[in-house]
């Protein structure tokens, strides 16, 4: 069985769903368990992607894509 890769919008909405679970009363490390992740997970996640809506993670990928595109633009720059 392979590794399960999450997206982007699912660790901010499993994030999300944490935090309301922990609002409303429960505690970190069960509602941790009840969106079905591991303590590391979600604190690696936290954090990378802690406090950001989905509007700003559309922004981090677009920005991530034109830094890829400009250090290959560099590279080949450097290669010539």
């Amino acid at each position: 069985m392979g590794i399960k890769r999450h997206k982007p919008e699912e660790i901010v909405s499993k994030l999300r769903q944490v935090d309301v679970l922990v609002g409303q009363g429960m505690s970190r490390p069960d509602a941790i368990r009840h969106v079905s992740i591991t303590e590391q997970a979600y604190y690696r996640w936290r954090k990378q992607f802690g406090g950001m809506g989905t509007d700003q993670l559309k922004e981090l990928k677009k920005l991530q894509k034109e830094n890829e595109q400009l250090r290959r633009a560099v590279a080949d720059l450097t290669i010539d």
